[in-house]
Formats: C-alpha cells, structure tokens, sequence
C-alpha cells in the first residue's frame, strides 16, 4: 500500500524530547502509567495466547511492564525511537522508529502501544507496517491522543502571540480525529476494528505549570513549523491569562483535556470470525469496554472522564 508522505514532525525533535525526559520521567509519567493501565486491563479482557508480543513506543516499558503481569503474554520485546527512554525498559530491548520498522513479516502475536503514534508523520504507513510485523490473528492494541486534546492551551498560546508579535506559530500540534482511524486499521488489512475514545481533564495550578509538565513527558512541540527561538516570557504570561479567563478567580487551577483514542483490530486469518451485522449486537460497546465512572489520582492532579 502506497501513502502520501508528509513530513509535520522533526523526528530528530520527537527523540531529543524523550532523551531528555528520560531520567526524571517518575515525577511525570502519571498519565502514561493511567493510560498504560487501562490499556492492560482491556487486553486482559482477551482469551488467547500471545506468545511474543512488540511493546512500541515503549517510553520506559510502562506498558509493557503491566502486560506482563497477563498469563497470557509470554515474552515482550521493547523498542523506542529514544535510547535514553529504551535503556531503562525491561529487557530484550532495543532502539527502532515506529516509521520503519525493523522487523521481519509475521514475527508478533501482539503488538501494544500507548501515546507514541501521535509523533508520527505517516500515520497510515506505520499501521501498515504493524499490520505487517503481526502474524495472522494477531492483535493490535493502541492509545493515542487525538482529538481535542490541549485545545485550551492552543488556543491560550495562539491568542497571546497574535496580541503581543502580531504573528503566530503552531505552538501544539494537531491530532488525529476519531472518525479517521477505524478506515486506516480496515485499509492496512486488519479486521473487527474497534476504535473509542475516552476525554480525560486534568487540573494544574496554572498554564506554565502544564507546559513544564509536557516538557517533563518528552511531549514538547516537535512540529518542523515551530518557532526555533526562545519564547518571549510575555507572550507566555499571556498565554497563562487567556487560559484562565474561564476559572472563577485569578488564582483558581486550569483544567487541560487530553483525548485518548484507543485502537483494537486483529490481523486478518481464515477462520477469523465475521463481524455482527448493524443494530444486532446485545450489548453496547460502552458496556462491553466499560467506559463508566470517574477517577481522582495524583498529588495535585484531578482527573474526570467521559464528559
């Protein structure tokens, strides 16, 4: 399959962030340790065996630490675009780019990753090549941010820079919508495709309280549009009272939304069963995922979901 190629991001950027993220990451991985988690819970929801599964992406094995605790995962490889990231997973490990995998055709029974592929420039490209690396009646299982996610602090940024330089620059990058993903699984050869979303907000004391803790997530800006330049503390203390211009008070804390995607779909096999037709299943996929509820963790973060 043929894809456009695009090149948004500086994967060299994307790499330098981790790298530089890697050591203190303890003090900022909460979100990746939540998403990390449900992740695992959904994959324990499957009865099958994986005999050799591909945690990509893996930051510092989050992930792949909390599959493992699954009966049914035997071993799991780990791989980053970031040495500094990778050299702190669990082992076997090593440094691969999710653009060009190194990997031979039908090698994995699974492959899993959380909050990575949002960094990629051929998103179609990299779930062909995961199609690729599965072997038949494999499982893909993915967490991504999309949708709206830091559509605050964008807006907060874009507002304060237009004010203050008269000129603008894509400070947050755009993500990929939900409506979009379902055809890419279909179109890279992977069926029963399932693709939900869940909206997570999380409170900070303020707007330069969450650039520095996206800073400390290895997700800085990595855009190749980005400003190469330091930013202008006034253009930042701007950025800080548009976005609190909602909050009841001057000192009240700042709400960001993250909006999680989650991906499933299986490689497809011959004997792979077909899926219902519409208006015929018995129970509802809110249901099924369990999607219901509210969560509250973290010194100083709150967090809600499914709004």
């Amino acid at each position: 399959m043929e894809h456009a190629k695009t090149n948004i991001f500086d994967r060299i950027a994307v790499r330098q962030h981790r790298d530089r993220a890697a050591k203190t990451m303890d003090d900022h991985n909460f979100l990746f340790c939540e998403i990390s988690e449900r992740l695992s819970d959904r994959l324990g929801n499957v009865r099958k065996q994986f005999d050799l599964a591909l945690d990509l992406g893996c930051h510092r094995g989050e992930l792949g630490r909390m599959v493992d605790r699954h009966n049914n995962v035997r071993k799991i490889v780990y791989s980053d675009l970031s040495y500094s990231m990778v050299s702190l997973s669990p082992t076997p490990s090593l440094v691969a780019d999710e653009e060009v995998l190194p990997f031979k055709d039908s090698c994995f029974d699974l492959i899993t990753s959380a909050l990575t592929l949002h960094w990629v420039n051929d998103l179609p490209g990299a779930i062909s090549q995961i199609a690729r690396c599965l072997k038949p009646d494999g499982l893909f299982l993915a967490a991504m941010f999309g949708g709206n996610t830091l559509a605050e602090l964008r807006r907060s940024l874009f507002s304060a820079e237009a004010e203050i330089s008269g000129r603008v620059y894509p400070r947050v990058s755009q993500f990929v919508k939900l409506h979009d993903l379902g055809d890419l699984l279909l179109r890279a050869d992977l069926k029963l495709p399932v693709v939900d979303i869940d909206r997570v907000k999380v409170t900070y004391p303020n707007a330069l309280a969450l650039m520095s803790e996206l800073r400390g997530m290895g997700e800085s800006n990595a855009a190749h549009a980005r400003p190469h330049h330091f930013t202008k503390s006034s253009v930042l203390r701007g950025a800080q009272r548009h976005y609190s211009k909602d909050t009841p008070t001057r000192d009240s804390p700042i709400t960001a939304q993250f909006d999680i995607i989650y991906l499933a779909a299986w490689k497809s096999h011959k004997g792979q069963p077909l899926p219902l037709a519409p208006g015929t299943a018995s129970v509802s996929l809110a249901e099924a995922l369990d999607t219901s509820g509210a969560i509250d963790r973290g010194v100083g973060r709150s967090f809600r979901q499914n709004e």
